[in-house]
């Protein structure tokens, strides 16, 4: 199957994509539209359609394309943002809030793996944060204290499951993991077993809100519904999330070990941290290494952060090879909670999930639970916590003002003579650079056969400067996320529009 990335993720591994039953176009006025086919998307689909809905699924490429299908698959009923964090910046009634929602939302995986039967090797699994020094240890301790407060079920241990030399530990019990594109592939089966419509290759350009109804202008012509969700990591266009949420890629690694293999989920506790689990697929077991998370567009050598992590890993790990290497891109909120609710500046009828941090598994079925309530006016006391419009002037602030200094603009010429650039001679096949040529900037990429593919990389979503990620192979943009392939064309957005194309006129002889 395909995803978002020149590199193969352990995920597609023996995996197709999806085939949507929906072969021709039947209607075009639903009840609530579902923009997005990763694990947020279809699940929240489900749960809508059984709660009487007439649901339309609309995937921009196919399902799992996006980070789904990039994912570890950690099930945690703790988050990146920690709990002592959580109480800090929101106060002691949401940590209970908090613990509530994942407990609800790792149950909600049980029940549909359960329920219908499906096959994603799913086990639940103690987690594991562990400090290896004494500022660690006590941070690890104040983490401690507010998850007992929450509620949750953790407790200090004197073991954790890698040969990692560690200070103190604790231990969350009744995590758990999944091969999340089997798990989703099942669940969109589901959905349109339900009466669900999926349409793939169906990317939504345009909203508009009027009259208590939102028109989806796609590739494949409008559609109408009462409700539309933006399941898509971040939602098009410019919007205020935009400037609250900042774009990360994390690397991974799924290798074969000489002899056992590490049982239970692992985080240590460096910024950014490490993370390690064993996961059993069609019978084989692979163990895999996560982690040097950045900013997306701020590494100038994307392939050194998997250097680094193949490195650790050896370094702590008898590994006998590497079978996948990948990375995926994630969204930081800048106050640490996710944004589930209406859309800032919507009418009332487009909501949206985003800012799940690493944690997008989880959050995804926080999500699917909570979303269909707005929809359906139930009462809901995560409703408040998690609203997009919240406003929180000092958590976060602080980071907000950072991530958002990256923000710019620029203006290039249209046709160029390779002639004219002294760096295009210097550049090897495969590689990609941003080059000058007249006091501005150019995208330019030289295929294994020394052909040029030059952009302008102002990126079409806010105008920021798009950078080359050598391991994936795309140009990313490093103010809100937006990722495009060596033609221009979209890969993940904000952004719904290409590059503009730069017509190179070849002088070199």
């Amino acid at each position: 199957m395909k995803r978002d990335g020149a590199m193969n993720s352990l995920w597609q591994q023996g995996m197709e994509d999806f085939q949507s039953a929906a072969q021709e176009i039947k209607t075009r006025f639903y009840d609530i539209i579902i923009v997005g086919g990763g694990v947020t998307g279809v699940t929240t689909a489900l749960q809508l359609q059984k709660s009487g809905k007439k649901c339309l699924l609309l995937e921009a490429h196919s399902l799992c394309f996006g980070t789904t299908g990039g994912t570890t698959a950690h099930l945690n009923s703790f988050f990146d943002t920690s709990y002592e964090e959580i109480r800090s910046n929101f106060g002691e009634d949401a940590i209970h809030l908090v613990a509530n929602a994942t407990s609800r939302a790792l149950d909600l995986y049980h029940h549909n793996i359960e329920h219908y039967g499906i096959e994603c090797e799913y086990e639940q699994k103690d987690g594991y944060v562990y400090s290896r020094d004494q500022k660690q240890t006590v941070q690890l301790s104040k983490i401690f204290e507010a998850s007992k407060q929450a509620g949750v079920d953790v407790a200090y241990t004197e073991r954790i499951p890698v040969p990692v030399d560690f200070h103190q530990a604790i231990v969350y019990r009744d995590q758990a993991q999944v091969h999340p594109t089997k798990y989703v592939m099942a669940l969109a089966r589901e959905f349109e077993k339900a009466g669900g419509v999926i349409h793939q290759q169906c990317r939504v350009e345009d909203t508009v809100e009027a009259d208590d109804r939102v028109t989806a202008n796609t590739s494949l012509g409008a559609f109408q519904a009462t409700f539309l969700i933006y399941a898509t990591h971040i939602p098009p266009h410019i919007n205020l999330l935009h400037f609250r949420c900042a774009p990360y890629r994390s690397y991974a690694l799924a290798v074969k070990l000489n002899g056992n293999y590490p049982d239970g989920l692992s985080n240590d506790m460096y910024d950014p941290y490490h993370y390690y689990r064993t996961q059993i697929v069609n019978g084989e077991k692979y163990f895999i290494v996560g982690g040097e998370d950045h900013k997306t567009g701020h590494e100038e050598n994307t392939e050194m952060c998997f250097r680094k992590l193949e490195a650790h890993a050896r370094e702590y790990f008898d590994v006998k090879e590497v079978v996948h290497k990948w990375s995926s891109q994630y969204f930081e909120p800048s106050d640490g909670l996710a944004y589930i609710g209406l859309l800032p500046g919507s009418k009332g009828n487009i909501l949206v999930a985003t800012g799940f941090s690493g944690n997008g598994m989880t959050y995804s079925h926080i999500a699917a639970l909570l979303l269909p309530d707005l929809i359906n006016k139930k009462e809901n006391a995560w409703a408040a916590l998690f609203n997009p419009n919240r406003l929180k002037p000092i958590a976060g602030f602080a980071e907000f003002i950072k991530e958002n200094a990256d923000v710019v603009g620029q203006f290039i010429a249209k046709r160029i003579g390779t002639d004219k650039i002294s760096e295009l001679a210097e550049m090897a096949p495969g590689e990609g650079r941003l080059v000058k040529f007249e006091g501005n900037r150019l995208a330019i990429y030289k295929d294994e056969n020394g052909k040029l593919f030059a952009l302008n990389p102002v990126c079409t979503h806010a105008k920021c400067i798009v950078d080359w990620n050598t391991a994936e192979k795309s140009w990313d943009c490093p103010c809100h996320g937006g990722r495009f392939d060596i033609d221009g064309k979209v890969i993940t957005g904000p952004a719904h529009k290409p590059l503009e194309v730069v017509q190179v006129m070849d002088l070199v002889k």
